[in-house]
């Protein structure tokens, strides 16, 4: 067995999220109880509201405080990856389980992000639309027609930006431009285009801004050695010696992200089984739509984690 992580992003989170963890494992108590972010995040992961905890700011750091807790479970029970991934927020947990980052600083800094998301797109309105059953080609076009289209008015932007899966990609942008683009997708063949639960245009050029404050933050931040390597979104494989962490997480919140490419990527070097941590169980469904040979397990709650430890024991 070659074993790896795969870390939920920014959308999969629910109210109730770790509850039964927090209660039952010492370590995952540990994280929550010990982060301070300027709000408490047990009672936003335990009680929300929904709205509250869907909101970027907030979402972001509990997201992360959950697969901190988790991973530190797994790895108190020797379940220790080979490789690692996330998706777009998940890649930070994916980078704190290889060393790259602490548990209290990896939350910290998402948090940081969390803010400057929110604040690069203040009174404007986006939206965040996944696209079903058309390939990338015509994904790309549609999105272009409309930005064409659109392009006298001031908010005209709309991009593809997650692919996910064979016949799921993501598009993101300005409201009106993202409805005008669902209009020519679904004329152009698309099965369905399903609104996210999400609350800003993520990995579009519309948050250079959250980019350029990250950028100026890693240059007070230490980066670790990885002891094993992170598949990055924006690259669809893991990094050379020339490509840095900090330009790659500039990158990343303001470009697309190749989640598809990720999982090839992953099987291309052995990997044969992957477990996804964090609520919900989308990355486990990119993976077997992706490649269905890859034996997936999901980690979100103490059911799911104790009958992972079982069947890997």
């Amino acid at each position: 067995m070659k074993l790896a992580f795969m870390y939920a992003g920014q959308g999969s989170q629910t109210v109730g999220m770790g509850k039964d963890l927090y209660e039952a494992y010492p370590e995952f108590r540990d994280v929550l109880d010990h982060t301070d972010v300027g709000f408490d995040v047990r009672e936003c992961c335990f009680n929300g509201p929904a709205e509250r905890l869907n909101t970027t700011k907030y979402t972001q750091p509990c997201m992360v405080a959950f697969a901190v807790g988790v991973t530190k479970i797994l790895e108190n029970k020797g379940i220790v990856p080979e490789m690692a991934a996330g998706l777009s927020l998940g890649e930070y947990s994916a980078l704190y389980a290889a060393g790259v980052f602490g548990d209290q600083q990896v939350i910290s800094l998402v948090a940081y992000r969390g803010q400057a998301m929110a604040e690069a797109v203040v009174d404007r309105e986006c939206k965040m639309a996944a696209v079903l059953n058309l390939d990338r080609a015509a994904v790309e076009a549609c999105c272009k027609q409309a930005q064409e289209e659109l392009r006298d008015q001031q908010y005209h932007v709309v991009e593809p930006t997650n692919y996910n899966c064979p016949g799921q990609i993501v598009i993101s942008g300005d409201k009106a431009a993202v409805d005008r683009a669902v209009e020519l997708l679904m004329q152009a063949g698309a099965k369905r285009c399903l609104p996210l639960n999400v609350s800003g245009p993520f990995h579009t050029s519309l948050m250079k801004p959250a980019g350029d404050k990250l950028k100026e933050r890693f240059t007070k931040e230490s980066f670790g050695s990885m002891r094993f390597p992170v598949v990055f979104n924006t690259l669809g494989r893991a990094k050379n010696e020339e490509e840095r962490i900090p330009d790659l997480l500039e990158r990343q919140v303001q470009s697309s992200i190749y989640i598809e490419d990720s999982i090839r990527y992953m099987a291309e070097q052995g990997i044969d089984t992957i477990v996804e941590i964090g609520p919900g169980q989308a990355l486990s469904k990119f993976v077997k739509k992706t490649c269905p040979d890859i034996t997936c397990y999901s980690v979100d709650s103490v059911e799911s984690l104790e009958a992972l430890v079982e069947k890997l024991a």
